[in-house]
Parts: C-alpha cells; structure tokens; sequence
C-alpha cells in the first residue's frame, strides 16, 4: 500500500510526458490543456483528474470486472484445455475433450475451479490494470515528452510486465487451487475444499510453487496485451478507421478497441502457451519443478491445447479490453486518445530536414 501510494504521488506531482500525464482539471476546458492528446479528454466533462486517486482506484475497479467476468465465464473452455495439456493422450483434441469431460461428470464438472477463478483473477485484474496505469504515468514522466512518444512500445512493455509482476503474486495461490481441483480427479472440488488442503499439506509454499513459471507465462502475455492493443489502436485510427477518433461516438470507439483487443489476443495466446503448459502439467504433478515439467512435456507437448488456447484467449483479451473502457466511459474517466507526436518533436525534426 505505502509503495503503490508512493507511485501514484510520483505520477502526479511529476510535470514531464504530457501525453501520459497532464494536469487536467475535470472542470477545465480543452483550451487549458497541451495539444499532446489531453485535449479531446478534456474537452468532455470527466468525472476526475486524469492520474488521480479516483482515476487510479476506478481503474482498478475496471480491471477486477473484465478478468474476473471473462476469466470465469470461459471457465469450461479452460477446464478442457487443462485437461489437455496435463493428460492428452486420454482428452486429445477440444472436441473429445469436451466430450470425456461431460461423460465421467456431467454438466456440472464444466464448472468447477470457478470459485478460484473468480476470486484470482479479479485480484489478478485489479494489479493488471491498476498498476499499468500507474507505471505507464511514472515510467512516461522519467523519460520525458519526446522520448514517452518515440519510444512508447518499450513504454507500454516495461509498464505492463511491472504491472504483471504484482499481479502475478496476487493469482498464483487461486490457481495452484484451481489446476489441482480441474485436473486432478479426486482431489477436491470446491475452493473451501481445496484451499485448506494445500496449505495442511505443503504450506504457503505449496501455494507459489508455481509462481515463476507463471511469471514466465503471464508477464510476455501481459506485455503483448498493452503493447500490441496500444500499437494496433493506434494503427486502426489511423489506417481503417475512416473518421478522427474525436469525431467517433462512444459505441464506435468501443467496437475499435474490441477489435484491436482480440487482435493482440492472438499474439498473446501463441507468445505464452508453453509456459501456461508447464504452469498446468507443474500444479498437477506434486514434487515436480519447472525444469522437470518441460523435459516430461517435450517441445512438441508444451504446444498441446493450442487450438482452444487462441480461441479463449483471443475472445477473453478483446472482452476485457472492451469491458475496461466500458468501465472508463461509465464512470466518465479521462480517455486520452492515441498519442501524438509532440510539436517540440515535430519542429525538431523540420529543423533537420
């Protein structure tokens, strides 16, 4: 908390990356706002300050709805796709598994591992979001207005694998229980079952054993996701999208963040399957370690589940991206459109030309 405060003071009392950070006032006009980008947030009626507590908190707020609804509402298809990974020779294809898995349990066994689900990924979202928002204002201000805009893909990687860091602490003990409880028949079914169970047998250890290698999952999906929906948001206004940004109503803008959302989802499922593999095969195999998880899986086994990964993931990525602005026109937040090249920057290069 003091940390995490600590950050959000830096962000605001900084006065550098005005693309990143302005002092908007939420009754002030555009007029009273830098031309970097600011101007079309300001120019609507906000409800806060654009890096405020409140902006930072409802962030949040945003990040726990879209992981935690999406993550749950595909729980199914994440079952079957553990299931896969861990035991393919039995559930082989998305199609058979599905099939095996309604069979021994029924209907019902869809759903379980939802309980942990829900609860890690929403904590999981909050730090997500929250944080990026954070790091991306702090990181934007230490490296200043020209170098945030040219630089801003290394911007939007650094500030999301910060981000991802915290949130990854903040998921691993709901997923160690979930695996276990979706791939280990027998086990437990229930959160208030397995949970318990875990920390009798093997302690708080048990519950972040597999925390590296879903640092190695999560961070490089996380990166891609910022990084690749910034830079894709970008490239729809600016080549598909047939009118300014300015000029797009509020439906509008949330279909092009929703396509550019599912776009970067593709590129994450493929960027992090192995180790979402290993993280699987690792919380079912007690006593196993990361090393020990890849060489039992092999190259080729690391890829199992592919198919229904790109397909969960992809919808998932441009659902929460969708839900998250959703969150930020709801409650009026400042929604600064994509950045521009600043007219330092500008005049700079017209200089050496």
């Amino acid at each position: 908390g003091i940390m995490f405060r600590s950050l959000i003071e830096t962000a605001r009392n900084n006065p550098l990356a005005k693309p990143f950070l302005a002092e908007a006032n939420c009754q002030t006009k555009s007029s009273d706002v830098s031309g970097t980008g600011m101007a079309a947030a300001a120019a609507e009626e906000t409800s806060c300050e654009f890096g405020s507590n409140k902006y930072y908190a409802l962030c949040g707020f945003g990040g726990i709805l879209s992981c935690g609804i999406t993550h749950t509402a595909v729980v199914p298809l994440d079952l079957v796709k553990c299931r896969i990974q861990v035991n393919p020779e039995k559930y082989g294809g998305i199609v058979n598994g599905f099939r095996l898995t309604v069979q021994e349990g029924g209907m019902k066994e869809l759903a379980k591992g939802w309980a942990p689900t829900a609860i890690g990924y929403s904590a999981q979202g909050l730090c997500k979001f929250g944080f990026y928002e954070v790091f991306k204002i702090v990181y934007g201000n230490a490296m200043g207005e020209e170098n945030a805009f040219l630089w801003r893909t290394s911007l939007y990687l650094v500030a999301s694998a910060s981000a991802e860091f915290f949130a990854d602490i903040a998921l691993c003990p709901m997923e160690a229980v979930k695996v276990r409880i979706q791939t280990q028949p027998g086990w437990s079914s229930t959160l208030r079952e397995g949970f318990p169970r875990i920390l009798k047998e093997e302690g708080i250890n048990g519950f972040y054993k597999g925390l590296v290698p879903l640092w190695a999952r999560q961070i490089p999906y996380t990166m891609m996701k910022f990084s690749c929906f910034e830079r894709t948001l970008e490239a729809l206004y600016k080549y598909v999208v047939p009118k300014p940004r300015s000029e797009c109503n509020k439906s509008e803008q949330l279909m092009v963040t929703f396509t550019a959302g599912y776009i970067a989802g593709v590129f994450c499922a493929i960027v992090s399957h192995p180790a979402d593999t290993i993280v699987s095969k690792l919380n079912n195999a007690p006593g196993s370690n990361f090393v020990s998880a890849a060489k039992a899986l092999g190259l080729k086994g690391m890829w199992k589940g592919l198919g229904p990964r790109i397909i969960m993931i992809g919808t998932l990525t441009a659902l929460q991206w969708f839900i998250y602005d959703s969150v930020k026109v709801y409650f009026r937040l400042p929604r600064p459109p994509p950045p521009e090249m600043p007219e330092s920057l500008k005049r700079k290069l017209a200089q050496q030309q």
